[in-house]
């Protein structure tokens, strides 16, 4: 969400406390596109916080600069004299989200009015339906984001931290750059379990089991992956699906707060890791790697060793004579196999 590229790479080091009652300790902060991962000196993640819920709590200009998350206090993270261009980053975020918000009051207004005009008689906001639609409509970017946050913490408190092996990162920018495109280079997160093969959040996250880039000899396979679920992912609005399996109230909730029950979340969490992949129409997937310049046969193969259930991707493969444009380097695709770090 950050459009702030030049701060694509940026780390430093602060003081992070979990809560009132932790002891402060030394930890690496480094700016994602949507999260600021806090991790400690072993390079073990402890934390993401979505850019969009940061609050500062110190005044402009002081140091240290104190941050924490929206609506807990408690948790805290110092950034100190030296660290200057890190704070100059969080601060100009925080301002870029400030004015990408509604006017204070001016969403509740509008949901209050519509909510007073549905009662009063347009049916077509009585329909759960409808007012499922309307609601994923009218959530911005930066919602979608922080939910898709939210879910992702959740679901690794049950699959583990997202592998992140220092020297695999680029390479997982690179793929993700490579078949997403790169203005979604942070868009691939690999879980050590909690998923079968792939998923996807609101917000535009794809999530992998470690499986896809430990187990393939060839790197065309976890991007044929990758490239199935973003055409999985566009033929549905993900926060519609979520919205959807929360049901009305939470939607509701949702357009009157600006924010999803905590239960809606736990339980559509515990639904993605479980769901089974929707399947895709084969032409829809041929059209994808032809345009991504990939082969499709090796992912048939992985999802059928058989390929009796694949067949259409493995006749009709768009590079089957002259073969994918590379996807990784070498190198880059033996880092990468290391990411979860054993």
């Amino acid at each position: 969400m950050t459009a702030l590229h030049e701060y694509e790479r940026l780390e430093a080091t602060g003081l992070w406390r979990a809560d009132g009652a932790a002891q402060r300790r030394e930890v690496v902060v480094s700016l994602g596109d949507a999260t600021l991962t806090i991790a400690d000196m072993q390079d073990r993640v402890l934390g993401h916080w979505s850019l969009a819920a940061i609050e500062r709590a110190s005044a402009k200009g002081d140091r240290p600069a104190i941050y924490h998350p929206d609506g807990d206090p408690n948790e805290t993270l110092e950034l100190a004299e030296g660290e200057d261009q890190m704070i100059d980053a969080l601060d100009r975020i925080l301002r870029a989200v400030d004015r990408s918000r509604p006017q204070p009051g001016k969403l509740r207004h509008i949901l209050a009015g519509v909510s007073a005009v549905a009662i009063v008689g347009l049916a077509v906001f009585w329909l759960p339906g409808a007012l499922l639609s309307y609601s994923g409509k009218v959530v911005p970017p930066v919602k979608r984001a922080e939910i898709g946050t939210a879910l992702l913490d959740r679901i690794s408190r049950v699959s583990g931290s997202p592998c992140a092996a220092p020297e695999a990162k680029e390479p997982l920018r690179k793929l993700a750059a490579r078949i997403l495109g790169p203005q979604r280079s942070n868009a691939l997160v690999v879980l050590p379990d909690g998923v079968a093969t792939t998923t996807h959040l609101p917000g535009g996250r794809i999530l992998l089991n470690r499986a896809l880039v430990e187990d393939p000899e060839d790197a065309d396979v976890p991007a044929g992956y990758i490239l199935a679920e973003a055409v999985r992912a566009a033929a549905s609005d993900p926060l519609q699906d979520l919205l959807q399996h929360a049901g009305l109230w939470a939607s509701l909730k949702l357009l009157t707060t600006g924010s999803l029950p905590d239960s809606a979340l736990d339980s559509y969490a515990e639904h993605v890791m479980v769901q089974p992949n929707a399947p895709v129409d084969p032409q829809l997937l041929i059209a994808a790697f032809n345009a991504a310049e990939l082969r499709s046969s090796p992912y048939a193969y992985a999802v059928d060793v058989t390929g009796e259930t694949t067949l259409a991707l493995i006749e009709a493969d768009p590079r089957a004579s002259e073969g994918s444009r590379q996807v990784l380097a070498d190198g880059d695709w033996i880092r990468l196999q290391g990411i979860c770090g054993n």
